[in-house]
């Protein structure tokens, strides 16, 4: 692996750090790193949460390293083929079966954005932070997901105002309309996205992987189906040793202790 992805541990939350500050360009070598990893940490039960930030504390991601599209397409076969890769990635971590949490500060433009719609949680900076898909100023469309993505989370007239105006809004902006899931002074949103993480990695881990099927393979489904999907996870989670514990713990008047 090269030195463009970080990997932190700390209990049952893994951190992982795109290593290209200032700007965290989404460079070749940090997708290839990205995938396998996160492809690893999907199966690994030791892991209850994911934490994807930046390194330094400038920006987020200004997207993909443009200057290496050329390199990509070699490298991948074609350009569809590298394409793919970022949508296979993203998509990845949209399906994992464990809480992804990205924190959005300064920039957060094109795949800077895409990468964090395809994630569970959203904290943003109360300041200084730039969200959007700014690719119509470049005569292009969002090609990671981004239309798609950004029109289920904030509904279809703001992501319109947002990818067709090249619209870069704030972190209080994008609490607003439904982008982020939180605001945070600049100085504590690491802090909170690592309590948020410790806090969801204690959750029963069946329990949440099968919250998080149903509810984001909803979004995609008629309401049938979803409930049908729901009820899926709940006869698959009803005799783990978690549902036998928060049961325990109900009934003694305690908290669960999960995970044992």
């Amino acid at each position: 692996m090269s030195e463009s992805l970080i990997v932190e541990r700390a209990g049952r939350v893994v951190t992982l750090i795109n290593n290209d500050a200032p700007y965290n360009r989404m460079t070749l070598d940090f997708m290839d790193d990205l995938e396998k990893v996160i492809e690893d940490l999907s199966t690994d039960d030791s892991v209850g949460a994911i934490v994807i930030r930046g390194a330094g504390d400038e920006h987020f991601s200004v997207g993909m390293n443009l200057k290496q599209t050329r390199e990509g397409a070699e490298r991948k076969g074609s350009f569809e083929a590298l394409l793919d890769q970022r949508l296979r990635v993203i998509s990845m971590i949209e399906n994992m079966p464990k809480p992804v949490i990205a924190t959005l500060y300064g920039y957060c433009l094109g795949g800077g954005l895409e990468l964090p719609l395809g994630c569970h949680f959203r904290l943003a900076a109360a300041e200084g932070a730039k969200i959007g898909l700014p690719e119509m100023d470049l005569g292009g469309v969002p090609a990671w997901g981004g239309s798609a993505r950004l029109a289920r989370c904030v509904g279809r007239d703001a992501a319109l105002d947002i990818i067709l105006r090249a619209k870069k809004v704030s972190g209080p902006e994008a609490l607003r309309i439904g982008l982020v899931q939180e605001v945070w002074p600049n100085h504590e949103l690491q802090e909170r996205a690592q309590d948020l993480a410790q806090e969801l990695a204690q959750q029963p881990s069946g329990a949440v992987a099968g919250v998080l099927k149903a509810i984001v393979e909803a979004g995609e489904k008629p309401l049938a189906e979803g409930i049908a999907e729901e009820r899926r996870a709940v006869v698959a989670n009803m005799n783990t040793e978690d549902a036998k514990e928060g049961m325990r713990a109900f009934l003694e008047k305690r908290p669960p202790v999960f995970h044992k």
